[in-house]
């Protein structure tokens, strides 16, 4: 399946599980792929991996809370790539704290990253996405539909990336962009991976975050992904899809 042929698709933390995941899709569908990543060597990585297979990528360092470094790299994507059809924003950090003893730090980092780099990079893609019709892709989950316990700064970042998927979907429909969310759920990646949880932690309380089916791998969610910045999402704006195997249903 070709549906990407000539398109030219940013993808923000590609250096493993859903990002990388995304790009390697959009490049097996024909895109050219920007692969940003905090680790710049995981993001080169994945761009070669993806040029060992055929298909076209370059890579980038990016501390997406870092208005400068966002802006940056947006502009290299589209002088070193022509043009940007897509953004698909996967970076993003997940910790858990019990809420009494959570610190302003831990929660400012976890917006900085999730919330307001996901906002930079809207703002800066956007210009281009307009002129080329193009789309956005933004990582919510089902912490921003539901309950997390002793997710409360993750929860609340995703659910403004919602919020604010939702804003830019409307504030953009008559000029052709369209804006997504994906909000998945017991997927394996190497975010999940090693995870500290506070001493106070219920895990009884975790069941209700477990799909029907148990835990996927993170392509699965990237092929909702390709289809959503394919023509086949065309008429699909201002939504959160979940990829959860049933967990909130």
């Amino acid at each position: 399946m070709q549906r990407l042929t000539g398109k030219v698709v940013l993808v923000t933390g590609a250096g493993s599980g859903i990002g990388r995941a995304s790009a390697q899709r959009a490049a097996a569908e024909g895109a050219a792929v920007c692969c940003l990543d905090i680790d710049g060597t995981a993001a080169e990585n994945a761009a070669q991996a993806i040029n060992r297979s055929g298909g076209q990528a370059i890579s980038g360092a990016c501390d997406v809370g870092d208005e400068a470094a966002v802006q940056t790299c947006v502009a290299d994507c589209v002088a070193q790539l022509g043009h940007l059809d897509a953004l698909v924003n996967m970076a993003g950090v997940l910790r858990f704290d019990d809420t009494e003893q959570l610190s302003r730090d831990s929660w400012q980092r976890v917006i900085d990253v999730n919330l307001t780099g996901t906002m930079l990079l809207n703002r800066e893609v956007l210009p281009h996405l307009v002129k080329s019709g193009g789309s956005i892709v933004n990582a919510a989950s089902t912490a921003s539909l539901a309950g997390l316990p002793c997710g409360v700064a993750y929860s609340a970042s995703k659910g403004g990336v919602l919020a604010m998927t939702r804003s830019i979907a409307v504030e953009y429909a008559k000029r052709g962009v369209r804006a997504n969310c994906v909000c998945p759920g017991d997927i394996k990646t190497d975010m999940t991976k090693g995870i500290e949880f506070p001493d106070s932690m219920d895990f009884t309380l975790m069941s209700r975050i477990s799909s029907l089916s148990g835990p996927k791998d993170a392509e699965v969610v990237a092929g909702v992904i390709a289809m959503l910045i394919s023509a086949d999402g065309a008429h699909i704006t201002g939504e959160d899809i979940r990829v959860d195997g049933g967990t909130l249903s």
